[in-house]
């Protein structure tokens, strides 16, 4: 600094240039794609929500190489032998056995299973799916040297709250029948439902017109009265699949061979304080259709022995000839996507399950059913739930 400096001082204090400030724009790119990840995460979350609900979040894998995890129900824990429970709940779908389907896969791939008892709470289904499994339960029985199954003689059945139409149908390989003492059963018959909206159309002016070629092409169309012969054609298929149920539950009851459309008179209990009528009785016949309760299906010989699902197991390990040193067990259902996201199990009362709309035009379709009286919307329901 010179000397004429020091001696006339700036009137401005010296300029020192401000340090470079860094670029925001690095941070900006940060803080977008940090949104952007929260946002895509959230709305692909929530697609996953949706498209788990729309397909009644029951999505499960029961492939040949899932090995269904086993609960222990009683017993010895340590021993090897075993008694396996197979649990059969609900309408008997085609589409929706998946999991009974593996139970009895494999239980019969299992050699230290020694006897079966298959629980079964259910109204019946479609005659197509309830003969299937009752094909599948024969194969179980019998064994299956292709497949390499071992054959499992000792199976039992135990009917819970309900074992009717098509629940009874699947009970017939058994080696033996118990039912609860509020057991509702029987139920053996066949019929098949079509709407008639023909009043309805008139009255509102609109209906169907209907190009074909083929005498009953559109029978059973809601639009008009079915015909004679349509009814005729219908009602054959009815029978023929009724026959199929008699022969069916002649081979599983061979003791009852002839008498399932004998009459059988019924004294009504009058339960109640009102008046007594003497010699008010009515007949029915064993496959006339309707159901029988625990007491009634014994006195006609529909079922064995009225007892409860311990009373069944027990049954199955006299009849393997088991020692005291084995355990029953039951297996396990798989949990879906959406129980794995809530934390329920899936299953008729899992706040996730939903109908899926897209099963409609299925659910809409003709069918021949095997289902207890007054048991149509379940059917119709079972179809709707379907993933």
């Amino acid at each position: 600094m010179s000397q004429s400096d020091v001696n006339n001082p700036s009137p401005f204090p010296p300029y020192y240039p401000a340090p470079q400030q860094r670029s925001s724009l690095v941070g900006c790119l940060l803080a977008i794609s940090l949104v952007m990840n929260v946002l895509l995460g959230g709305f692909a979350f929530l697609a996953c929500l949706g498209a788990a609900a729309v397909g009644g979040g029951t999505s499960t894998d029961f492939s040949s190489s899932t090995q269904l995890s086993e609960i222990h129900h009683s017993g010895s824990t340590t021993s090897k032998d075993k008694v396996a429970i197979i649990n059969l709940e609900g309408v008997i779908m085609e589409g929706t056995l998946g999991f009974v389907h593996k139970q009895i896969a494999q239980a019969s791939k299992d050699k230290n299973v020694k006897a079966v008892v298959l629980r079964v709470n259910s109204p019946g289904g479609s005659i197509t799916a309830s003969d299937d499994l009752h094909r599948r339960l024969v194969e179980l029985k019998q064994g299956n040297d292709a497949k390499k199954l071992h054959a499992m003689p000792h199976l039992v059945v135990s009917m819970g709250s309900l074992a009717a139409s098509g629940g009874y149908y699947v009970a017939m390989p058994a080696s033996k029948i118990f039912a609860e003492r509020t057991t509702m059963t029987g139920s053996i018959g066949v019929y098949a439902s079509f709407p008639n909206m023909e009043g309805l159309s008139k009255q509102i002016g609109a209906g169907m017109i209907t190009i074909k070629q083929g005498e009953i092409k559109d029978s059973g169309s809601p639009f008009k009265e079915m015909g004679a012969k349509e009814r005729q054609v219908w009602q054959d298929m009815v029978d023929q699949s009724y026959n199929l149920f008699i022969k069916i539950v002649e081979d599983g009851r061979p003791e009852l061979k002839n008498k399932f459309l004998e009459k059988i008179t019924i004294d009504p209990l009058q339960a109640g304080p009102g008046p007594k009528i003497e010699g008010k009785t009515y007949t029915r016949y064993r496959a006339d259709g309707g159901i029988f309760t625990g007491d009634q299906a014994l006195k006609y010989g529909l079922i064995d022995q009225i007892g409860t699902l311990e009373d069944a197991v027990a049954e199955a390990r006299k009849l393997a000839g088991l020692s005291e040193d084995n355990k029953a067990i039951r297996y396990e259902k798989p949990r879906s996507f959406m129980d794995l996201v809530l934390e329920v199990r899936s299953g008729k009362n899992s706040p996730n399950a939903s109908f899926n709309f897209a099963n409609l035009p299925d659910a809409l379709m003709p069918r021949l059913w095997y289902l207890a009286p007054g048991s149509e919307l379940s059917g119709i329901s079972s179809i709707l739930a379907n993933p």
